[in-house]
């Protein structure tokens, strides 16, 4: 009977590996950039749900987010710190390296009226 082990001293190159499947390297991004922004927006539930798709070619890691942001909001920061919180929850939970990352605002959506004053 074989074991489903690998025998002793056989280094860890020689025992193969494990790849993470895009959808779910996309899903955590897609959470990470929800979690940041739900920091940086007043009305959180009014911004729609980060779009993210990901790629593990050759070159290592691309990911391309899709978010809304509130209006009037600094840029600047609020991309920051969506992408500080994706690579880090990436590497947390996926042990990723820092991915190529297309960033895209795709919408400002403002505050409903008479809601912010």
């Amino acid at each position: 009977m074989t074991s489903a082990f690998p025998a002793p001293g056989v280094p860890a190159a020689e025992r193969g590996g494990l790849r993470i499947a895009d959808r779910a390297l996309a899903r955590i991004a897609a959470q990470a950039a929800s979690e940041a922004l739900a920091e940086h927006a007043p009305e959180p539930e009014r911004l729609g749900f980060p779009r993210a798709s990901a790629d593990q070619g050759k070159r290592g890691l691309r990911l391309r987010l899709g978010i809304d942001l509130p209006y009037p909001v600094d840029i600047a920061a609020a991309t920051g710190a969506v992408h500080h919180q994706v690579v880090r929850r990436l590497a947390q939970l996926a042990g990723a390296g820092e991915p190529a990352m297309l960033l895209v605002v795709e919408r400002l959506v403002p505050p409903e009226p008479g809601g912010l004053e």
